[in-house]
């Protein structure tokens, strides 16, 4: 941002504190146009009347309205305004609202270091100007778009090409008036012998009245409209060539005529011609091309089924045997890959190290976070002395967190270390489902739901948390899951009257959830499968919405 700038972005500064309001107004008068306000009533009065901003900055803490609610009634007005709050405390809480409700873009705490806040400043105007033009090229789009469905909605009932080429000529002839109407097919740079032409009924003329040869080949040759204007016995003729072109190959030529008419096509008519023929062609290309998206679609699946190995390669393919305890892991992608996946590490000391973690999504983009979560994690339990479980988790935050958050991601992981000498279990949980602990020595009952969790990774820059500690015992089941299983539909079933099937009838569809899954898990005989209770699951869901993982640690 300069003086010398056309013209200033707007800035607003929202602020009861009238030291720091003219502090913020001093800071950026130079390099935007800041408007000021004392509290959140006097800033909504500006924005009404001078209209959107690009930067918003305003205090948490203020009477009446704080930020966070302020902001939040900003959004759907002024949906590309870039957001920024002050804030005296660091509350997460708080912080996690204000991001939701208010599409906070960053936010800082008092007292604030003045090249800090400058640069973020910046970052925030720059992503301001980013959405702009991005809007201002989806608007583009959408334009193009609408007239792309317009063309093709009048070429919908054709059958292949041939019948679409036919529909385009009658289509473009008839919707612009003209006498007749010709389109010539091209084929490497050059016309093939095809030929689809519209007459005007009224027309006396035959075809070979018209005669655009000429005008077609210097088309060929400039990849440009051209038109003329000849007389032909004492009739004046006007014509008008134009290219089909479609990410610069050549498609076809359509050529237009038109007699009796006063004065040749006007600037603003080429213009409309040529943009219809450049919908048409879209049109064409998708058709051509059908076919052979059609053999690709087969290459493409083959690849993803590729691609699923690979992925299934990257989890553990056979489990340690570990003396006192048994470690069993399921692992079922919704789609050919998925962000779903889980670790089972033992390092040479002899600690047991767990893991069940969810990337945002699903699909390819999931799949690849997936992957670079699964190396990080390997390399920090492969140190010689891994790190608590929490720090591990921190230090995959630091390693994966620019990309999570610039790729609007994020991943849930539950990471638990077991020392099958002291049957000591330390674990820490990354916005993750509850682990369930099932202590049948102690209450056959209730299980118990390992309730210590922060946020996921990719939230924050910096994540911290504290660990959880406990003592498993002899017949304890520890039970860690995504989300996949637990917000499976699964069919309600209640008791009716002795002359229904097995005393029992499904009732209503609804979510699994943690409580759903303890149920099923006290059904399962010993010892436990983990295949047979995913099957059991899986046996209510025609389709997989989500990725499924599914983790158990028993102890003998």
């Amino acid at each position: 941002m300069t003086e010398t700038d056309v013209e200033k972005l707007k800035l607003m500064v929202v602020d009861d504190e009238p030291d720091n309001l003219e502090l913020l107004y001093r800071t950026f008068r130079r390099d935007f146009q800041v408007y000021k306000a004392n509290h959140a009533m006097k800033a909504l009065e500006i924005l009404d009347k001078e209209g959107e901003m690009a930067v918003i900055i305003s205090d948490q803490r203020m009477p009446e309205m704080n930020g966070t609610e302020f902001l939040s009634l900003t959004v759907e007005r002024f949906p590309d305004t870039t957001r920024i709050l002050l804030t005296g405390f660091t509350d997460v809480e708080d912080l996690v609202d204000a991001i939701n409700s208010g599409q906070v873009f960053k936010y800082i705490t008092k007292p604030w270091k003045p090249d800090r806040l400058k640069e973020i400043v910046e970052q925030a105007a720059d992503a301001y100007q980013l959405v702009k033009k991005r809007t201002q090229e989806l608007r583009r789009a959408l334009r193009r778009e609408s007239l792309f469905n317009a063309v093709t909605t009048a070429i919908r009932e054709s059958l292949d090409y041939s019948s679409m080429l036919e529909k385009i000529v009658a289509t473009i002839g008839q919707s612009f008036k003209t006498s007749y109407c010709l389109l010539r097919p091209v084929e490497s740079n050059c016309l093939t012998a095809d030929e689809f032409s519209y007459l005007d009924p009224q027309i006396t003329y035959s075809c070979e009245f018209f005669d655009a040869s000429s005008l077609i080949e210097q088309v060929l040759e400039t990849r440009h409209y051209q038109h003329s204007l000849y007389n032909k016995n004492d009739n004046p003729c006007y014509q008008l060539a134009v290219p089909l072109i479609y990410q610069q190959h050549l498609l076809a030529v359509l050529a237009l005529y038109e007699t009796g008419r006063d004065q040749p096509w006007q600037d603003e008519d080429i213009q409309l011609i040529t943009g219809v023929a450049e919908q048409a062609a879209l049109a064409l290309s998708q058709a051509k091309l059908y076919q052979r998206l059609q053999e690709k679609q087969q290459q493409i699946r083959a690849e993803l089924e590729i691609a699923r190995q690979i992925q299934n390669n990257l989890l553990r393919q056979s489990l340690p045997d570990i003396k006192g305890v048994k470690v069993q892991a399921c692992c079922y992608p919704a789609r050919e890959v998925g962000g779903d996946f889980f670790e089972v590490f033992v390092h040479p000391k002899g600690d047991l190290w767990l893991a069940v973690g969810d990337v945002s999504g699903k699909g390819v983009p999931a799949a690849l976070f997936m992957a670079s979560a699964i190396s990080v994690l390997r390399r920090e339990l492969s140190q010689e002395t891994p790190a608590m479980p929490n720090m591990v988790i921190q230090n995959l935050n630091k390693a994966l967190g620019d990309d999570l958050i610039s790729s609007n991601c994020f991943i849930t992981l539950i990471l638990a270390r077991y020392t099958p000498s002291t049957r000591e279990l330390v674990y820490a949980n990354a916005g993750h489902i509850y682990p369930l602990l099932w202590s049948r020595e102690t209450d056959i009952d209730n299980p118990q739901h390992l309730k210590i969790r922060s946020i996921p990774l990719g939230i924050l820059p910096k994540w911290q948390a504290d660990f959880g500690q406990l003592f498993l015992a002899p017949k304890d089941i520890l039970l860690f899951t995504s989300d996949g299983i637990t917000e499976a539909m699964v069919a309600t079933k209640t008791c009716v009257p002795e002359n229904s099937v097995n005393g029992f009838k499904s009732n209503h569809r609804s979510m699994l959830h943690l409580d759903g899954l303890w149920q099923l898990l006290q059904q399962e005989t010993q010892p436990l499968s983990l295949n047979h209770l995913l099957a059991r699951i899986q046996a209510d869901n025609n389709i997989q919405e989500d990725d499924q993982t599914i983790l158990s640690l028993e102890v003998f």
